[in-house]
């Protein structure tokens, strides 16, 4: 296969999931959180589901279904079923959930820390490790480098407004990450004092 690793707008996108078993719950959960429009196929789903707005289908729509989406998903242990949406799925974004080197996007592993979003994939080695990392990494990264990415963020958005060149906003945000007295100032959860830090050193070496 030769997949690769991307982040894929969603929002109002139409997602079938065939299956409304736990996969296919999670799925469903995940697909809604980021505004996606879902239809689940089987025999029921949960209040929270409908809550979020999951519509549940019959069985007998499923054609219907698979011409109605933008990305497939077959989540359901009726291995026949599953390899019937399949083949009526072609030219579609088909997540098998089933048989995950049979689909042509994976929906690995997920997690937020903060608004930073990691995703772990192992190529179907070892989803057991893909949570076991997760854990590691979850482990490692501190409050300190949360705000850091928030610093970096305000003084790319300033950069932009004064510097063209990427290479040298690239150097000016290096230079704060290197920065000592900063680098205190978010130790101690002083992000504020950091920004007006950042901004002067932006400033005056701009003046």
């Amino acid at each position: 296969m030769g997949l690769t690793s991307l982040f894929f707008e969603v929002k109002n996108k139409n997602v079938f999931i065939l299956g409304t078993g736990e996969v296919a719950t999670r799925r469903a959960h995940r697909f809604l959180d980021k505004g996606a429009n879902v239809i689940l196929a089987g025999n029921s789903i949960d209040e929270e589901l409908t809550k979020k707005g999951a519509i549940l289908t019959p069985l007998k729509d499923l054609d219907e279904m698979v011409k109605w989406s933008d990305i497939v998903i077959t989540a359901s242990g009726d291995e026949k079923l599953c390899e019937y949406i399949a083949s009526i799925s072609q030219g579609k974004l088909i997540n098998r959930a089933d048989k995950p080197d049979k689909g042509n996007i994976i929906a690995p592993t997920s997690f937020l820390i903060d608004d930073i979003e990691i995703s772990i994939y192992t190529n179907g080695q070892s989803p057991l490790m893909a949570r076991e990392l997760r854990k590691k990494i979850q482990s490692i990264i501190t409050e300190e480098d949360i705000l850091e990415i928030k610093l970096q963020d305000h003084a790319r958005k300033i950069l932009k407004e004064k510097i063209d060149d990427q290479k040298i906003r690239r150097e000016y945000l290096e230079t704060i990450l290197d920065n000592d007295e900063i680098r205190n100032c978010l130790k101690e959860n002083r992000l504020d004092e950091a920004k007006r830090l950042a901004e002067n050193l932006i400033n005056s070496n701009l003046s």
